[in-house]
């Protein structure tokens, strides 16, 4: 019986520390209860200091100074560095402090630890981080605003020929932004404070020559963002969207003249009762009413005139928006008008007058198909990120997570 041969042993070496900070060795290090582990680094000898400015190795050292800094954890323990940064008297720089390249100026965490938690941040919220990593969160959250900074902070629009402005609520006290995205990217261009002509003034400075290939802006009537378009894009149409409209018209007709006849009705309790309810039936559109609703809906069009006037003429508004081309919606535009005025009800009236201004705007939409619904979803969007936040305090940081969103 032959024997075969043994394979040679397999040598382990035991893993280099130092290799993970390189120009530096491990000198000394020391566990404490809090399963924290301390090492204590030394520059290597056969190597020189480099510039913190050029970059240049410099052999004279002025100073040094221990520097306690974080590293990403090994195993279960934390690891702390003491690191001896030194102070070269550079020939070209004079004194600054010295390069290492796995530490950022002025930072106390490793450019490893760094990476690692900007990877955590792209999964988890602030806080979970805090607790995984022992990192303050005022920290994880300066990571986490220059990696957002270098991501989306630049501003570069590109190709952009149709763009959507719309506001929304920062804080409480009717307090808002605006945000302006690219119609045909459907991506977040910029968000600032305020909602007038001078908040939103900057966008259009920041954009520049290309204003002049801005071929249409849809927004709500907001004649701040109006006049504003009109001064930098002179040949962009500015299209007005029709959620808003529609909107406007609930709150300003169909409500002022419901509650009106719900006054009229002060005799006939159960029939003002009726009227007082109604509001949801009139607003929403009747496709999305049920067999009961639209029954409802029904008698009560049939019992009231001026009701059932204001519902007509809010589809009849909606018509115009979808009109085939320009031509046909001048011709909606000049019907819904008329009815309007001879409909003898002073709030639609009174809406109508205020509408007229706007005719253009309106029109508008049947050459350009924009609507800031998209918009309306990023708001929403906006909404769920504050809310999951609980608020931000720091503006800029909320507006670089809305572009990253």
């Amino acid at each position: 019986q032959t024997h075969q041969p043994l394979s040679p042993a397999v040598t382990v070496h035991p893993i280099d520390l130092a290799a993970f900070w390189p120009g530096y060795a491990v000198a000394a290090s020391h566990q404490d209860t809090n399963n924290t582990l301390t090492l204590t680094l030394e520059p290597l000898t056969t190597e020189l200091p480099r510039c913190g400015r050029c970059l240049e190795p410099s052999p004279l050292i002025h100073d040094r100074r221990i520097r306690l800094i974080r590293d990403r954890d090994l195993l279960d323990q934390r690891v702390q560095l003491q690191v001896p940064v030194r102070r070269v008297d550079c020939l070209s720089c004079g004194r600054v402090t010295e390069h290492i390249d796995w530490l950022a100026p002025s930072s106390r965490l490793t450019q490893r630890l760094r990476t690692w938690v900007e990877t955590l941040l792209q999964m988890l919220p602030l806080s979970h981080i805090s607790r995984l990593t022992g990192l303050h969160w005022h920290t994880i959250k300066a990571i986490d605003k220059r990696r957002l900074q270098v991501s989306v902070g630049d501003f570069a629009p590109g190709d952009v020929r149709r763009l959507v402005m719309d506001e929304f609520a920062l804080h409480k006290g009717h307090r808002y932004a605006t945000v302006i995205m690219d119609a045909e990217r459907t991506r977040v261009l910029w968000v600032g404070k305020g909602n007038s002509r001078e908040a939103i003034r900057p966008f259009f400075e920041q954009l520049g020559e290309q204003c002049k290939q801005i071929e249409a802006v849809a927004m709500d009537m907001n004649t701040a963002f109006d006049l504003e378009v009109k001064q930098h894009c002179p040949q962009a149409e500015v299209v007005y969207d029709l959620s808003h409209v529609v909107a406007r018209y609930g709150r300003d007709v169909i409500d002022r003249i419901r509650v009106d006849q719900a006054n009229a009705l002060g005799h006939d309790k159960p029939a003002r009762k009726v009227v007082k309810q109604s509001r949801w039936l009139l607003l929403r559109n009747r496709e999305n009413l049920n067999d009961g609703q639209a029954v409802q809906l029904q008698e009560l069009l049939a019992a009231n005139q001026p009701l059932a006037t204001v519902y007509v003429l809010k589809d009849a508004l909606k018509e115009i928006w979808y009109a085939p081309s320009v031509r046909e919606g001048w011709r909606r535009w000049r019907s819904w008008l008329t009815h309007a005025r001879e409909s003898e009800l002073a709030p639609l009236q009174r809406f109508a007058r205020n509408l007229k201004r706007y005719a253009r705007g309106i029109l508008a939409s049947a050459r350009f198909h924009m609507h800031t619904s998209l918009l309306e979803g990023v708001n929403n969007r906006i909404k769920v990120i504050k809310r999951m936040a609980y608020g931000f305090r720091d503006s800029d940081y909320f507006f670089l997570k809305i572009k990253a969103a």
